[in-house]
């Protein structure tokens, strides 16, 4: 069970910063994801923590901070990033996801996924908007197969630009 706790806290962190950006800042932004089970983090033990960091790190992935139910990451956001209309690069080759049936109206966009990989089997769908070119908000929904086990995840996301300047920060790739 705790395996699958740590395979769905996974999923959660690296899937659902998840926001459309005709206009966004490119830079450093604040991502904030919030659910029920990153609400149960400080129940896991010391050491299976570690191995989630490891798995994270296997992915090339650094853990972001978890407190209060609540994962706060930095993300660079480079300006050809920027330019891209629906952000596919936070799902696909960086979990084993694809993105599906993706659609921009306004500053409103929505997707769905696939996701297929050694750790965990799903299928998700997210949407959001941005509320202006420095802050975004959203929601993921994802039923996924961790270790033989039915998990639902769902979680909301909201971000903020922070500067233009992504120091000690690498940009996804």
């Amino acid at each position: 069970m705790r395996i699958t706790l740590i395979a769905s806290l996974l999923t959660l962190i690296f899937i659902a910063p998840s926001f459309a950006h005709e206009h966004i800042r490119p830079g450093l932004w604040e991502v904030t994801t919030r659910s029920e089970l990153l609400a149960l983090v400080p129940h896991i033990p010391s050491e299976q923590m570690q191995q989630l960091s490891t798995l994270a790190r296997r992915y090339g992935l650094k853990l972001p901070e978890i407190e209060n139910g609540s994962a706060k990451s930095k993300i660079c956001i480079t300006e050809e990033m920027a330019k891209q209309e629906i952000p596919t690069y936070f799902y696909e080759d960086r979990s084993g996801c694809t993105v599906q049936n993706a659609t921009r109206t306004g500053n409103r966009y929505q997707l769905d996924l696939a996701c297929f990989n050694q750790h965990f089997q799903g299928n998700g769908f997210a949407q959001g908007s941005f509320t202006s070119p420095e802050n975004f908000t959203g929601n993921t929904e994802f039923d996924s197969t961790i270790g033989g086990n039915l998990v639902h995840a769902s979680a909301e996301t909201s971000g903020r630009w922070i500067g233009e300047r992504c120091i000690a920060i690498n940009p996804l790739q």
